[in-house]
């Protein structure tokens, strides 16, 4: 492809590129996260576009070099804005470019909130399988969004001994699509759904949350089973000190301190960041063990790193030049 030109990979396009690939989406990010440690990636803070008339949305920038076998440079512009779920849309949009590292040109413009979704899940089953002790039958997922249902599609992938889920979001309805979205993607699957969050994390062992909390609303985590691994997606549904009594994995200490999320409350509450026992990569790689031994439950705080997506979109990209798909706009750049 010319270097004035430029690939364009649409949503459905992405998402036929990705499907059934939970395994090499996982590998990737577990790729990209220990490269990540190893200090051969670029990552500067996000940078967070608010609205003062309207602080539930925002618009957030993650720009990302990620080196090692990647060799890949990039940003995705991803807005939230919850309000779209009473519009019957997706609450999440996104683009990611891709640029070379050699001419620093951009060669792909991806629709972005599926990789994002995919990265997220991906990030989410690696931690439960590198954190979780013992089998899994079943998980409980509080938050009925299409995170948590990526998230079921992937540890459905990481543990073969999963037969259901427990389900609760604060709207019954969607609770019900959740369950029947299941059902149609994954056949014979149990689906049970609870009445309230407290009887969700009581149910099972490996909980994630993946909800649109703007604020702590889960303050002790004492109903869940002894050793449970709570993947912590969404950020904000632990107070502080419900932080302060967990063994706590992140996936970047300086990335996830920030934005006001329960760890960054945490690190404010005590002024410092000692709680915070390792990030995935540590365990990823050797330097930490997978639990703290002590018997609390094990929180994985994951930020989002803007070097999932450049992983996880590079697959994308590569695998849409060698099967000639996407759109490519001639003579995009001048010069052409």
């Amino acid at each position: 492809m010319p270097e004035t030109d430029i690939l364009i990979l649409g949503g459905r396009e992405t998402q036929a590129l990705l499907a059934g690939r939970e395994r090499d989406i996982i590998e990737a990010v577990r790729d990209a996260y220990v490269t990540h440690g190893r200090g051969e990636s670029s990552l500067p803070h996000s940078t967070f576009l608010r609205f003062p008339d309207n602080p539930d949305n925002r618009i957030i920038a993650l720009p990302a070099y990620l080196g090692g076998d990647f060799g890949v440079a990039g940003l995705k512009w991803i807005a939230s804005f919850p309000g779209n779920l009473e519009r019957g849309m997706e609450r999440a949009s996104a683009v990611l470019v891709l640029n070379s590292t050699e001419t620093g040109r951009p060669e792909a413009i991806l629709e972005a909130s599926l990789i994002s979704a995919k990265r997220t899940a991906a990030s989410a089953a690696l931690a439960a399988q590198t954190l979780h002790s013992g089998p899994v039958e079943r998980a409980a997922l509080v938050g009925c969004g299409l995170i948590n249902f990526e998230i079921a599609r992937f540890l459905r992938t990481a543990f073969p001994s999963l037969k259901g889920f427990v389900i609760y979001d604060i709207k019954e309805a969607r609770a019900s699509e959740f369950a029947a979205r299941c059902a149609r993607e994954f056949g014979p699957v149990e689906v049970e759904t609870v009445a309230d969050a407290g009887r969700a994390l009581a149910s099972a062992g490996l909980i994630s949350l993946a909800t649109t909390a703007l604020s702590p609303n889960i303050r002790d985590l004492s109903a869940c089973p002894a050793g449970a691994t709570i993947l912590h997606v969404s950020l904000r549904d632990l107070t502080p000190e419900t932080i302060l009594s967990s063994d706590n994995v992140v996936d970047d200490v300086d990335h996830v301190c920030r934005a006001q999320t329960s760890v960054h409350l945490a690190e404010q509450l005590t002024g410092a960041r000692g709680f915070i026992r390792c990030t995935l990569a540590d365990i990823l790689d050797g330097r930490a063990a997978a639990r703290g031994g002590d018997g609390r439950a094990v929180v994985f705080s994951p930020f989002g790193l803007g070097v999932l997506d450049l992983a996880v979109g590079k697959l994308v990209y590569e695998e849409g030049r060698r099967g000639g798909v996407g759109t490519t706009l001639g003579a995009f750049l001048p010069g052409g």
